[in-house]
């Protein structure tokens, strides 16, 4: 696990402050899923809180990127079920729940190389629109108009907070590692979420591009004011970030809490670490990865 000693990412992070009896704006109850006769997730529950941002971590196959998968529905669970501002959403389909406020990127960047920034991030709120293929084909009176609102947002809202103006006509091929990952952040906010799922936001970027990741997630998470759940490896980011820590081993919620609690957890330490024949923990000889 990370030392206490090691330089936190950027910062100390003071969590938003909630109301106690806040209901939770996504809930996962006793989620199972099976291939075949392999359990990917065993009796699953946790929440996330209106405003927070809650990481959900685990060593490599422990059913990260499948609960992501269940909760926006590209998986159907074996048993359980997905809650998403007290409302059933199991059975919804993706777009269904993408309109009703869950954004989601992923692990492998997935944009259109050959488009502009802009126009990738627009493709965002297809979702949303409600020009049919006929005005899309004129472009005129309800889809032009629906083109110059979603272009204004983008520039006013989106482009600025996350610093992409300079190269909003620049074509996405033409972008660094770091910058494509931004454009691919912004893209899920142009689906207007409620809450957004970040599937390893950070995966194979150095420091410097971490820390800018970071920095703006904050920044989204509180000027949005919506609710963030992530799937990370960087255990700095997800100490320094979260206000909340679900932990998965094997498929099985092992430990759930504040990051400092689940950090010292001895079941969580065993699972990342291992322990030897005699039972006792072996020393870390490498950095954690979820």
């Amino acid at each position: 696990m990370r030392s206490e000693k090691s330089t936190p990412t950027i910062g100390v992070h003071i969590p938003t402050a909630r109301a106690a009896d806040a209901k939770p704006v996504l809930e996962v109850r006793g989620l199972s899923l099976r291939f075949g006769g392999i359990r990917a997730l065993n009796n699953v529950s946790f929440s996330v809180a209106p405003g927070s941002i809650t990481a959900l971590i685990g060593p490599n196959g422990a059913g990260k990127t499948s609960l992501f998968n269940c909760i926006s529905g590209f998986y159907g669970p074996f048993k359980g079920e997905v809650l998403f501002r007290g409302h059933p959403i199991t059975r919804l389909r993706p777009p269904v729940r993408a309109r009703m406020g869950l954004a989601r990127t992923f692990q492998n960047i997935a944009l259109f190389r050959g488009m502009t920034v802009l126009d990738n991030i627009k493709l965002g709120r297809h979702a949303h629109m409600r020009s049919n293929l006929l005005d899309g084909l004129l472009y005129w009176g309800r889809a032009h108009r629906e083109e110059e609102a979603l272009t204004r947002e983008v520039d006013e809202r989106i482009l600025d907070l996350l610093e992409l103006g300079p190269i909003r006509d620049e074509s996405v091929a033409n972008l660094a590692y770091g910058l494509r990952k931004r454009v691919e952040l912004a893209r899920a906010l142009a689906m207007q979420p409620v809450v957004l799922l970040l599937d390893e936001p950070v995966a194979g970027m150095n420091r410097e591009e971490t820390e800018d990741i970071a920095r703006l997630i904050l920044k989204v998470r509180d000027e949005w004011k919506l609710s963030v759940l992530m799937v990370e490896h960087d255990m700095g980011m997800v100490m320094d970030l979260s206000d909340h820590v679900a932990v998965l081993s094997f498929g099985r919620l092992i430990a759930q809490g504040k990051p400092e609690v689940v950090q010292q957890d001895p079941e969580v330490i065993a699972a990342y670490l291992g322990t030897n024949a005699a039972g006792q923990l072996e020393p870390a000889t490498q950095e954690v990865h979820a």
